[in-house]
Formats: C-alpha cells, sequence, structure tokens
C-alpha cells in the first residue's frame, strides 16, 4: 500500500513527518555532530519560518494529539479520561 500526501509519496515515518511539517525533521532536532555554525545557521532558519507562520507550534501539536488520540495502538500510551469542564460562577450570578 502507497502512502501520499498531496503529490509525494511517504515511504517512512520520517517522509510523513517532513511532509507534515513541510521542512525536513533534522532543521527542528539538528544532527549528530553538527559544528556551531551549522546549528546557529540551522536555528535562524528556523527562526525565519517560525516568524512567517506563527502559528506553526500550536497547529503541530493538535496534529500530534490527534494523530496519537486516533492511533492509539501505535503508540505506548494509555488514553485517559478527561474531566468534565466546570465553567466559573459569573459575579452576580447565583450558582
Amino acid at each position: 500500500m502507497r502512502a501520499y500526501i498531496g503529490r509525494q509519496q511517504a515511504i517512512s515515518v520520517e517522509d510523513f513527518a517532513e511532509l507534515a511539517l513541510g521542512t525536513p525533521v533534522e532543521l527542528w532536532l539538528g544532527v549528530e555532530g553538527e559544528t556551531d555554525e551549522e546549528r546557529a545557521a540551522r536555528e535562524d532558519a528556523a527562526r525565519d519560518i517560525l516568524a512567517d507562520n506563527p502559528n506553526l507550534p500550536d497547529d503541530l501539536v493538535r496534529m500530534a494529539a490527534q494523530v496519537i488520540e486516533d492511533n492509539p495502538d501505535l503508540f505506548d500510551v494509555i488514553p485517559l479520561t478527561r474531566p468534565a469542564r466546570r465553567r466559573p460562577a459569573r459575579k452576580g450570578v447565583a450558582a
């Protein structure tokens, strides 16, 4: 079975992550043995991307949470029950 995101075929987990991020995973995580100059350049590029898309971190966290919630069998997690949300009482309103 082949999986495509847009017109790109995703073969590995890294491919899926790169296609979801729109950038190579190494840009965000770095690579072993990178020099201080390489790290500075990578971090500078990441800052530019975040400046252009400030919602990227929140979007990625939501996407990751959704993937985990939809596929708990792929992860070593135990789904937690969510407590009911309580709304705080408004001032001047009887509870």
